[in-house]
């Protein structure tokens, strides 16, 4: 699959993506990209963040390709059961939280607990890090297990986001294109 064959939808996590971060870099480069807004950045509410993401997919006019971070992986993952059949391709989850144990989470996010478990309906890669301060690597190769998703170590990475150096983030670029190939 190409990227010009489906709609890719970028799902940000808490507090969305600034300018510098790699979901916002990619959204300006990927000609069928568009974020999906949120109404409130930071303070996030399962109903609200679902159905935002339910509502784009709906009105997708091609196959979509998810491309979340963050809180944005678990709002997906609790948003597939609403997604009409085959209509999600694919998803590539980056940075999963964990809404359950992870330690210095904001009470906000803690709503979205507990992390669903069913096997989702479209084929999916989890990138985990092995320094992820909200998510432990064995805990998120469990979650993208019980998901079918496949996980990608992306070694020490922190939450792979501006804050651990990845601005552009190529490497994830690359990861999108062969994962897209595939399909």
């Amino acid at each position: 699959m190409k990227t010009a064959d489906c709609d890719i939808l970028i799902v940000p996590g808490l507090g969305g993506s600034d300018e510098d971060h790699w979901q916002a870099r990619w959204a300006g480069r990927l000609a069928t990209a568009q974020v999906v807004a949120q109404d409130d950045w930071h303070a996030p509410t399962p109903e609200a963040w679902c159905g935002r993401i339910a509502d784009a997919v709906a009105a997708a006019t091609r196959p979509v390709i998810l491309i979340a971070h963050s809180l944005g992986v678990v709002a997906c993952v609790e948003a597939a059961p609403r997604f009409a059949p085959g209509i999600v391709r694919g998803a590539l989850f980056v940075a999963c939280p964990d809404v359950e144990e992870a330690p210095d989470l904001p009470e906000s996010v803690r709503a979205f607990a507990p992390v669903p478990r069913d096997p989702l309906p479209f084929p999916s890669l989890l990138v985990a890090s092995r320094t992820d301060p909200y998510c432990t690597y064995d805990r998120a190769d469990d979650f993208a297990h019980s998901w079918g998703s496949l996980t990608v170590d992306a070694g020490e990475s922190g939450h792979i986001n501006v804050a651990s150096g990845h601005g552009p983030w190529p490497e994830g670029l690359m990861r999108l294109a062969g994962f897209l190939k595939g399909l």
